[in-house]
């Protein structure tokens, strides 16, 4: 548990379109042995790990058999249960690998599949419907930022994604300031806790006061080992998601061992 209302931080893995099923196992079994070496206690951090759709199940079978302590995630997933749909992946599929999370409305979707507000809340309404836990990805560009501010845009994303959620539902969410993706700039601890509490807040409104409190809120922009503690020290920031670090063992193990840097 860490200090940010006993939530247990979640470090998540979005590996994109990298890494073919014989590259994932190799990387899964490398990270799991240098957390192993580091003496990593698997209980203080959560790990979830977001292959491509063709890894899923390598890598589901590997986790399983070595008994690898990392949860696994889809990065992303149809509105449709089944038919007519090429090319698309069902919610049921995906918990029949035992996935237990998958991304929602990642900036790349919403950039290049024109995904709208009302896209990822049928998306969101799907995981549920399969037992998986959203990890809803809200941000802004460097358009919406000059133009509405910090926090207005994810704001507003995730005002709608969670428009039809039940009360109490579990969700993650995701704050992706577009701006800093890739660019090896990223937002302040300060900027990322300042947006952090407002969409805390509206998980808040729109799902409980107990959702809210235990609703884990990651910060995903350019995270590195050298960057991780200052958002970890957040009160509203419980975790990352991380996306080229995420492609390198000993760098993405250590940011999943940030409690063990300096000042944490």
């Amino acid at each position: 548990m860490n200090e940010n209302g006993g939530r247990t931080p979640l470090i998540a893995g979005n590996w994109k379109m990298n890494l073919d099923h014989l590259q994932a196992v190799a990387f899964v079994q490398k990270l799991h042995w240098t957390l192993k070496d580091a003496k990593h206690e698997a209980d203080s951090v959560e790990v979830g790990l977001f292959p491509p759709f063709t890894d899923l199940r390598t890598v589901q079978t590997l986790l399983d058999a070595d008994k690898i302590p990392f949860e696994l995630g889809a990065q992303d997933l149809s509105a449709h249960d089944s038919g007519a749909y090429t090319g698309e992946v069902s919610g049921a599929f995906l918990a029949k690998l035992a996935c237990r999370y998958v991304i929602i409305g990642h900036s790349e979707r919403r950039a290049y599949h024109d995904e709208t507000d009302e896209v990822v809340a049928a998306k969101v309404a799907a995981a549920h419907k399969h037992g998986l836990v959203p990890v809803i990805c809200v941000g802004e560009t460097a358009e919406d930022l000059e133009a509405h501010g910090s926090s207005a845009v994810p704001v507003a994303q995730l005002t709608a994604a969670l428009a039809g959620v039940a009360a109490g539902a579990e969700v993650v969410v995701a704050y992706e300031p577009v701006w800093a993706i890739g660019s090896g700039q990223a937002a302040t601890p300060d900027q990322a806790q300042d947006v952090a509490a407002k969409l805390r807040a509206v998980v808040r409104e729109a799902i409980g006061d107990e959702a809210a409190a235990r609703t884990r809120v990651l910060y995903g922009g350019s995270v590195k080992s050298s960057n991780i503690a200052g958002f970890m020290r957040e009160p509203d920031v419980d975790g990352a998601l991380v996306g080229g670090a995420s492609l390198v063992p000993e760098e993405f193990a250590a940011i999943i061992r940030y409690q063990n840097h300096v000042g944490v």
